[in-house]
C-alpha cells in the first residue's frame, strides 16, 4: 500500500511552488511546469521520493536509531510538536540554536540545567527564595525549555533530522552535514536540493503539507519500532512517555488562529483565481512573501 496518494498531496497544496522570480534553478527538474507565475512540483516525483525516506526511515528506526524533527516557521511548530511527540521522537520547533549537533556536549548540559530546573521547582524550594531570584529562575527555565524543551531526552545525537523549510533552517541543515547525520528535507522551488540527502520537492509553506509531511514521517517512525518490536530488539510502550511541556498556550494559539487565518485567505484567492475568465485585465496569482510565513495576492497587468 502506498505511503500517501497524489490526491493527498495536491489536497495538501503540495504541488505549489514559489514565484518564477524566487526560485533556484536547482529546482528545474522537480519542477512541472508554470501556472500564472507559479511554479507547479512535480508531484509524481514527490511520490517516489517520500516512498524512499519512508524506507530509509522506518530501517533506521527499526535499527534502533531516533529521529529528530525540526521546523520552527508558525505554518509547521504546531504539527512538528504533535507528531514528534506521538511517536515519543526528539523535535525542535522553537528556535535552533547554534551548535546543538556540533556542540552537543555543552547542548547536553543546558539540558541538565533545565531539570535542575525543574527539580527546584518540583521540591518547592523556589517558594523559599526571594521574589526576584524566584522570577529569575522561573524566567530561565521557561527560556530554556522553548528552547530545549523538545530534545530534552535526546542522549545522544539522532540518526536522521527531519527538517521542513530548508532555507529557514540551513544552520541545522549545515551542523547535519558536518556530523555525518543525514538529512530528509521538504524542498520547494526556492531551496538547493544538493544540500539534501532525501530531498522531497514540495510547498514547504502551507499548514496543510507540513501536517501531511509530518504525519509521514512519525507513521514510518511507528512502523519501524512495530518492526523491531517483532523482532525483540526493542520493547514497544503500550503508551508513549509523557511529553514535555508544550509551548505557552497564549502564544501558540496566537500563531494557530494567524496560520489558519492566512491558509483561508489563500484558499479562497485560488479559487477566485480559477472562476476568474481565462482572459482578463489582471490575473490573480498566489506568491511566496518575503517572509517565508505565507504567499500573497499579487495583480500583474496584462500588458506587463
Amino acid at each position: 500500500m502506498a505511503v500517501v496518494t497524489m490526491k493527498q498531496l495536491l489536497q495538501a497544496g503540495m504541488h505549489f511552488g514559489h514565484q518564477k522570480r524566487n526560485w533556484n534553478p536547482k529546482m528545474q527538474r522537480f519542477i512541472f511546469g508554470e501556472r500564472n507565475g507559479i511554479y507547479i512540483i512535480d508531484l509524481q516525483q514527490t511520490l517516489d521520493r517520500i516512498d524512499t525516506a519512508y524506507r530509509f526511515i522506518r530501517n533506521a528506526v527499526e535499527d534502533g536509531g531516533t529521529v529528530l524533527f525540526v521546523g520552527t516557521k508558525k505554518q509547521s511548530q504546531e504539527s512538528v510538536q504533535r507528531e514528534a511527540q506521538r511517536v515519543g521522537m526528539p523535535y525542535v520547533n522553537f528556535r535552533w540554536l547554534g551548535g546543538m549537533l556540533t556542540n552537543f556536549a555543552t547542548m547536553h548540559k543546558r539540558v541538565a540545567k533545565l531539570d535542575e530546573f525543574d527539580q527546584v521547582i518540583d521540591s518547592g524550594e523556589v517558594d523559599q527564595m526571594i521574589k526576584k531570584e524566584s522570577l529569575k529562575l522561573r524566567r530561565e527555565r521557561d527560556k530554556l525549555q522553548r528552547n530545549l524543551g523538545g530534545i530534552r531526552r535526546l542522549d545522544k545525537l539522532p540518526s536522521i533530522i527531519f527538517v521542513i523549510d530548508t532555507k529557514k533552517e540551513h544552520i541545522a541543515v549545515v551542523e547535519a552535514k558536518r556530523m555525518g547525520i543525514p538529512v530528509i528535507a521538504v524542498v520547494d522551488t526556492n531551496c538547493d536540493p544538493d544540500m539534501i540527502d532525501f530531498a522531497i520537492p514540495g510547498n514547504d509553506d502551507a499548514i496543510r503539507s507540513s501536517n501531511l509531511m509530518c504525519r509521514i514521517v512519525a507513521d514510518a517512525v511507528e512502523e519501524g519500532r512495530m518492526l523491531a518490536s517483532k523482532k525483540g530488539k526493542v520493547e514497544v510502550a503500550t503508551t508513549p512517555p509523557p511529553p514535555p511541556p508544550a509551548l505557552d498556550e497564549a502564544a501558540q494559539q496566537k500563531a494557530r488562529n494567524e496560520a489558519a487565518a492566512q491558509q483561508r485567505e489563500r484558499e479562497e484567492r485560488l479559487l477566485a483565481a480559477k472562476e476568474a475568465p481565462e482572459k482578463t485585465d489582471t490575473e490573480v496569482v498566489v506568491v511566496e512573501n518575503e517572509s517565508e510565513e505565507a504567499r500573497t495576492e499579487v495583480q500583474e497587468s496584462a500588458g506587463a
